[in-house]
C-alpha cells in the first residue's frame, strides 16, 4: 500500500469517552479506500476515562507508534485528588463554587500551560516524527485536537518537513466553552489567538465537525476547511429488549452549566398531574454528572426517580441507547455551543430510539434532528413544548408505539464519513 498517512493523536485506545472515536474508526476504514493509517500517540498518558474493550476494535495489522509524555496531570492528582480529576474531564465547577484550589488550578492550567497541559509532549514527538516520516516516506500527517498541543505538532514539522499536514478540529480552539474558564490573562489569551491563526493559515487542509465551526474558521483563514461530523458505526451487540419503564437516558457528561432547569420543571409537571408517568418514569444518567445538576434535579423532586449509572463502557452505552425509551441530548445554552454537535448524537440516530434534544438556538444539532427525523429541538426557555413532547411520547410508550423513522442517516454512517476523508488524502 502506497498512500500511508501518519495520525497524531492523544486519544487513543485504552482511552475511553467520545475523543478517542473517532479516529479509531477512521482507522478501521481507511484501508478499504487504499490508505494505510499509522497512528502515533503518547506511551503513558492520563486518561481520564479508560475502556479496556476498545483495544479490541484496533486493527492488528495496523502500526501504532508510542512516545513517552510528561503531564502535569500526574502530579495534580497527587496533589488535589478529584479536583483535578474532574477539571482534566472537563468538569469545570461554576465560579462561585469553586474551591480555592480549584482556582489556582485552573489559572495555572491557563496560564502556565499553553495551549494545553500537552505542551511538553511537543519537542520530543517533532524529534522523533521527523525522523520517521523521512524514513518512511509519508507524504501526509494529519493532527486532531483537543489537545490543540497537538497541532502545533504538525505546525512544527509542515516548517521542518513542508509535509503535506491536515489539520482536523473535533472542537473549536479559542471559542470552546470552557476556554473562558480557564481564568487566562490578556497575555495568554493573545498567545492562543496567535497559535490558532498560525495553524490554521500553515496547515494544507482544515477538517471540523460543523458547519458553524467552518464559518468560524472561514473568517481567519483563506485555506480549504471541510465538514466531516462524527457518526455511527454497526454495532456487534445484540439489540436489548425495550425498558419496561418510560426512561428517559442521558448518555454522557452533564457538566454544570448544561443544565435546562425547565426540562427538570416540565417532568415535575408532568409527575403531579398524570398518576400513570409518575409510575412508570425512570430518568437515567450515564457518565460524569455535575453536583450542579444533581442539585437541580432534586430541587424539583426528582431525587427518588433518577439512576446515576456512572461510567459504563462503549458497548455498554450503545445497548442502554437501544433500550431507553427516550434519549436525552443537552447541550449548554451559550453562543459558543452552537458549533459543538455531540459525537453521540449519530450513535443516538443509529439507535432508532426518539430524541430530545435542549440546546442554543440556530445549532447545527437541530438541522440534524430534522434533516433525519430522528427527535425533537427544544431551547432552554421552551418548558411547555418540551412537556408537550414528552406527554406525546409517554402516550406512544402506552401504547407501545413509541418509535423513529429515520431518513437519510447513510452519510453519517463512520465508513461514509472516511470516504469522504480519502478523497481529502488523496488529493492533497
Amino acid at each position: 500500500m502506497s498512500n500511508r498517512v501518519l495520525i497524531i493523536t492523544y486519544y487513543w485506545p485504552p482511552a475511553g469517552g467520545p475523543g478517542v472515536q473517532r479516529w479509531l474508526k477512521f482507522v478501521k476504514y481507511l484501508p478499504d479506500f487504499g490508505i494505510e493509517p499509522i497512528v502515533y500517540c503518547p506511551e503513558n498518558p492520563s486518561y481520564p476515562i479508560t475502556d479496556k474493550n476498545l483495544e479490541y476494535e484496533v486493527s492488528k495489522t495496523v502500526r501504532v507508534l508510542k512516545q513517552p509524555i510528561k503531564e502535569p496531570y500526574r502530579w495534580a492528582n497527587l496533589i488535589a485528588g478529584k479536583s483535578s480529576k474532574k477539571i482534566s474531564s472537563g468538569v469545570i465547577p461554576k465560579q462561585k463554587k469553586q474551591t480555592w484550589l480549584e482556582r489556582f488550578m485552573l489559572y495555572v492550567r491557563g496560564n502556565f500551560f499553553i495551549p494545553d497541559a500537552r505542551k511538553n509532549w511537543i519537542k520530543p514527538s517533532v524529534s522523533f516524527l521527523e525522523n520517521y516520516i523521512t524514513q518512511h516516506r509519508i507524504g501526509t500527517i494529519i493532527t486532531t485536537g483537543p489537545p490543540h498541543s497537538l497541532h502545533l505538532i504538525g505546525l512544527q514539522l509542515k516548517n521542518k518537513l513542508n509535509v503535506n499536514w491536515i489539520t482536523d478540529f473535533r472542537d473549536p480552539w479559542t471559542t470552546i466553552g470552557y476556554h473562558k474558564a480557564l481564568k487566562l490573562t490578556k497575555r495568554s489569551q493573545e498567545k492562543h489567538h496567535k497559535m490558532e491563526l498560525e495553524v490554521l493559515n500553515s496547515a494544507d487542509q482544515i477538517i471540523v465537525t460543523s458547519k458553524v465551526t467552518k464559518r468560524e474558521f472561514q473568517l481567519k483563514t483563506k485555506k480549504p476547511i471541510t465538514v466531516i461530523t462524527n457518526g455511527f458505526d454497526n454495532h456487534k451487540v445484540s439489540r436489548p429488549e425495550k425498558d419496561q419503564k418510560f426512561t428517559l437516558s442521558h448518555i454522557g457528561s452533564l457538566l454544570a452549566d448544561r443544565n435546562p432547569s425547565q426540562l427538570w420543571q416540565a417532568i415535575r409537571e408532568l409527575i403531579d398531574e398524570v398518576d400513570a408517568f409518575k409510575n412508570a418514569f425512570q430518568l437515567n444518567l450515564f457518565g460524569v454528572v455535575s453536583e450542579d445538576v444533581l442539585s437541580s434535579i432534586k430541587k424539583n423532586g426528582l431525587g427518588d426517580l433518577v439512576k446515576i449509572h456512572g461510567y459504563v463502557s462503549y458497548n455498554e452505552a450503545i445497548k442502554a441507547q437501544m433500550s431507553s425509551r427516550v434519549l436525552l441530548l443537552i447541550e449548554i445554552d451559550s453562543e459558543d455551543t452552537k458549533a459543538i454537535i455531540p459525537g453521540k448524537l449519530f450513535e443516538y440516530m443509529a439507535a432508532e430510539t426518539p430524541i430530545l434534544a435542549v440546546g442554543p438556538r440556530d445549532s447545527d444539532v437541530e438541522d440534524i434532528l430534522k434533516q433525519t427525523n430522528t427527535g425533537h429541538y427544544f431551547y432552554y426557555n421552551q418548558k411547555e413544548a418540551i412537556k408537550t413532547q414528552i406527554a406525546l411520547y409517554f402516550e406512544a410508550y402506552q401504547t407501545n408505539n413509541l418509535q423513529v423513522h429515520p431518513i437519510g442517516l447513510k452519510p453519517f454512517s463512520r465508513r461514509e464519513l472516511t470516504s469522504k476523508l480519502s478523497k481529502i488524502i488523496l488529493t492533497n
